[in-house]
């Protein structure tokens, strides 16, 4: 095992990451807890059994673009043989209401607990990428997750842009949440990485955000900028809006990637396009066709996504059958997607979303 203070060095020394003192500050944390996960295990009695001891996590947050998942990934792969897994918080959670789902079918009563037995079994450590609780039935749920976790041994490191008192803010019944508020900062180190660098926007500026025509250039072009933003790794994010899953088909530490019939294609509507906005920092939407009579629905429903994303400050990147004036011509419609084609326009600039 390689110290991440050691390894962050060493990728500094190669010119593969840039120095900074918010994310060295950091490191400590990262290498108290990988020192702790190796220790070993210890008697707390003559006849019991030696368990490992106790580990602190690690709650890491702080604005976008600061570097968060990449240090928490960083940190993962610096732990060789210890069970690890890296997982985005929706993405984890979905999966939890599945197993929970399983296990109702199966006539368990508390559907919880062989869903959390399951991961304990797996992991020494879990870091989610991304907490945000924006659903009640995740919030009534996380609480006894992480509380089974904990009393396991399992550590925790999790990257968020919001402080654990925002967490759910405004959610309904959140009184019955605070306590989770109260277990995070009990069993896990609050961290708030403050850098004036936005390393993701910083890759954006002065860069072409918008591509037309749609062909074999254009493509290559959007491949390359997802790659430099994600590294190539994705899985599938999928969103819970009232009850609907909302799938984006490619995500990684903030940024999507879709095409234009993934998002517009399909029954979407404006709280799905919202919770997408709250969601992403970064939207990599692709194969926007020519619009008009023949796909009035589709166009109306870009439209309410483009909304979305320019009220959210979300940066859109996106391949387009013609430049945003030019994309609706012809049909109902026409005077109203002036608005945003001007939106597409400003988008464009590469001092937006900054603020």
């Amino acid at each position: 095992m390689t110290h991440m203070s050691v390894l962050y060095q060493a990728r500094v020394d190669a010119g593969q990451i840039q120095p900074d003192p918010a994310q060295e500050a950091v490191l400590p944390e990262f290498d108290r807890i990988a020192e702790g996960l190796r220790a070993e295990p210890v008697k707390r009695g003559l006849f019991r059994k030696a368990v490992q001891p106790e580990v602190k996590g690690l709650y890491l947050w702080g604005g976008v673009g600061r570097g968060k998942s990449m240090l928490m990934d960083l940190f993962v792969e610096s732990l060789d043989d210890i069970p690890s897994r890296r997982v985005h918080f929706h993405a984890f959670m979905q999966e939890i209401h599945a197993k929970m789902h399983q296990a109702r079918e199966q006539g368990i009563e508390d559907a919880l607990a062989p869903a959390a037995a399951e991961v304990i079994a797996s992991v020494r450590l879990l870091a989610f990428d991304e907490m945000q609780i924006t659903d009640i039935t995740d919030a009534m749920i996380v609480g006894r997750l992480f509380e089974a976790l904990f009393a396991a041994g399992v550590t925790v490191i999790t990257t968020s842009n919001r402080v654990p008192d925002d967490l759910y803010k405004n959610g309904l019944n959140r009184q019955l949440f605070l306590p989770f508020i109260d277990l995070i900062k009990d069993k896990m180190q609050v961290h708030e990485m403050v850098s004036p660098h936005d390393y993701r926007q910083n890759r954006l500026t002065g860069s072409r955000v918008y591509f037309t025509p749609l062909n074999a250039a254009t493509r290559a072009e959007m491949e390359t900028i997802w790659r430099d933003l994600t590294g190539g790794a994705a899985e599938p994010l999928v969103l819970t809006v009232k009850g609907r899953r909302v799938i984006l088909p490619a995500y990684r530490s903030g940024v999507a990637r879709a095409s234009f019939y993934d998002l517009c294609g399909t029954m979407l509507g404006p709280g799905d396009y919202l919770a997408i906005a709250d969601a992403v920092k970064v939207l990599v939407l692709e194969d926007i066709p020519s619009l008009g009579r023949s796909n009035f629905n589709e166009a109306k429903r870009f439209v309410t996504l483009v909304d979305a994303l320019y009220e959210a400050r979300v940066r859109l990147i996106c391949s387009a059958a013609a430049e945003p004036e030019y994309l609706y011509l012809e049909g109902d419609g026409v005077f109203e997607f002036e608005r945003t084609a001007s939106r597409l326009r400003e988008m464009q600039d590469k001092t937006w979303a900054q603020d």
